[in-house]
């Protein structure tokens, strides 16, 4: 395969895109600079990725969630590099856990819009999962200039200490580490954790600082005696340990999860891993350099799963998406995928185009309930245009069996992963287990792009409205204008559609190297299996 041309050029074009998402991670790995990188080393501090480089296994694997949170938003307000605080999954002393350190190089850690939302998904994902989670702490609270978009409603900041309190209950161990500042309503969340430590003049804990408790009843007190290490481990008692510095303080928490005992499985099957039979690495050269053009997905399926192994289901019916049995790092998945290649049949040559019809929705519906039946995770590989449409779709059904495929996808209890290879379009975004039907991973690579519809025909009815609109209002369009509009249109639209854009927003969890799938899918399935299935499949009234 890798004498093709047509591969060669795919590749270089995947690699290009690799590497303009590693450059661009690269430049978020800085967090706030250099400057405020050293002015933290300067106060005997570790930065939040150098913390948590630290606190983890070395050689185990990790995933980090929301790398590229706040991309390109916030200009006026300086930036938000990967929104202010920093989440990952990984182990400590061989346990799974997810970790959550606020950056305090960007703006001394704040909380910013996009910062709420991405502690509300490290802490779902700790609760879908019944997964450890650890907090490093170290903000200033909300940032102020953006307190009405973060402070009062249901999804701001206050709902992380609601989710600490429901989390103690459902028994899931949290660890807090305060390493710098704790402040108002943030003071809350070590206490509300299951064990709190302190870091010795680098930390404090106070609703209220010494300037704000000096303006409100006119103390004069410094901040080290208002809420340092002695004042909460000696006097309040508010924190459990005190620790010399960040070093003491990390190894204090990997010392207390080395004790920790085992849990309740869902029992997921794993057998033995195996590397795919077929080399990984041809991925890069199957997806096509250009969306329009068609490829096999099962040549990525492949590459993918152990010893290139697979058990199609219903393999000549429904053709549009591919479903059947695998294993992924030993792990058993159901997959259910976008087909996208030339087939021929017997009413002639077909090109699927990662459109679903009516006969792929009721078999994609079944598989899904079959897998629940049998409680194997399921992983969607999504490469959706979406459902076919015209008369004769309509006629036949469609919506239908569409509905069929969704309320089956929706039902299912099983753990659902997602990867976004390409297009991610419409309904079937929905259909394929979008970011709205809770995947326990919403991933994608840098090759996806997540919009109602593809640029080119958004463009086209944007333009027709437009057109019609002014020339309703007397003034003549110009082909040279409609093309200047179209190309506006299209710009625009196209900047929305970014994998980036969607990624800022946490529509997907992380943008990965198509080579890093298995390891992310094996992380996911294995954090999964920390919470067993405790729902009824049932899949509600279907119009049959």
């Amino acid at each position: 395969m890798s004498e093709n041309i047509e591969f060669n050029r795919n590749e270089d074009k995947m690699k290009l895109l690799i590497s303009a998402m590693n450059q661009k991670l690269d430049k978020v790995f800085q967090g706030g600079g250099k400057a405020r990188i050293e002015k933290e080393h300067a106060k005997g501090k570790l930065t939040a990725r150098e913390r948590i480089a630290y606190l983890l296994d070395k050689d185990k694997p990790q995933l980090e969630i929301g790398a590229f949170a706040g991309e390109g938003m916030y200009v006026d307000h300086g930036g938000c590099p990967s929104g202010g605080v920093i989440v990952v999954i990984g182990y400590i002393k061989n346990r799974q856990v997810i970790v959550v350190a606020n950056d305090a190089t960007v703006k001394a850690g704040a909380w910013f819009p996009i910062t709420a939302k991405k502690n509300l998904r490290a802490q779902e994902i700790s609760i879908e999962n019944k997964l450890p989670i650890i907090y490093l702490v170290d903000s200033a609270g909300v940032y102020l200039p953006m307190q009405d978009e973060i402070f009062p409603d249901k999804e701001h900041f206050g709902r992380i200490f609601r989710n600490n309190a429901i989390m103690s209950s459902l028994g899931i161990l949290q660890i807090s580490a305060v390493m710098g500042s704790c402040v108002a309503g943030g003071a809350y969340l070590p206490i509300m954790s299951d064990e709190a430590m302190i870091v010795k003049e680098t930390g404090t804990i106070f609703l209220a600082g010494s300037y704000l408790v000096k303006a409100a009843i006119g103390e004069d007190i410094d901040n080290e005696t208002l809420g340092g290490s002695t004042t909460h481990c000696e006097i309040s008692g508010v924190t459990d340990y005190k620790c010399e510095n960040d070093k003491d303080c990390l190894d204090r928490i990997r010392n207390i999860m080395d004790k920790v005992g085992d849990f309740d499985k869902a029992g997921f099957d794993r057998a033995l891993p195996s590397q795919p039979a077929k080399d990984p690495k041809e991925i890069l050269g199957i997806l096509p350099d250009s969306r329009e053009k068609p490829y096999n997905m099962m040549d990525i399926i492949e590459r993918l799963v152990d010893d290139s192994a697979f058990e199609p289901y219903k393999e000549k019916y429904g053709q549009s998406i591919i479903c059947g049995l695998a294993r992924i790092d030993g792990w058993a998945v159901g997959i259910v995928a976008n087909q996208r290649k030339v087939v021929k049949s017997k009413k002639g040559e077909m090109q699927f185009g990662g459109v679903i019809y009516s006969d792929s929705a009721d078999k994609a519906a079944r598989f899904i309930m079959n897998c629940n039946q049998k409680k194997i995770p399921l992983l969607f590989l999504q490469d959706v245009t979406g459902f076919m449409v015209g008369s004769r779709s309509e006629q036949g059904g469609i919506i239908k069996d569409g509905a069929k495929m969704v309320n089956a996808m929706a039902n299912s209890v099983v753990p659902k992963f997602t990867v976004v290879v390409g297009n991610s379009y419409g309904a079937g975004n929905y259909a394929m287990c979008g970011k709205a039907y809770d995947p326990r991973l919403m991933l994608a690579w840098p090759s996806a792009q997540i919009a109602v519809m593809g640029g080119a025909q958004a463009a086209k009815v944007l333009l027709q409205i437009e057109v019609s609109t002014l020339k309703a209002k007397g003034k003549e369009i110009t082909p040279e204008d409609e093309k200047a509009m179209y190309d506006k249109i299209f710009n625009h639209y196209e900047q929305t559609t970014s994998i980036y854009y969607s990624a800022a927003r946490l529509v997907v969890d992380a943008i990965i190297d198509p080579l890093e799938t298995r390891k992310a899918i094996s992380m996911g399935i294995e954090a999964a299996n920390h919470a067993p299935i405790e729902k009824r499949y049932n899949v509600g009234v279907l119009q049959v």
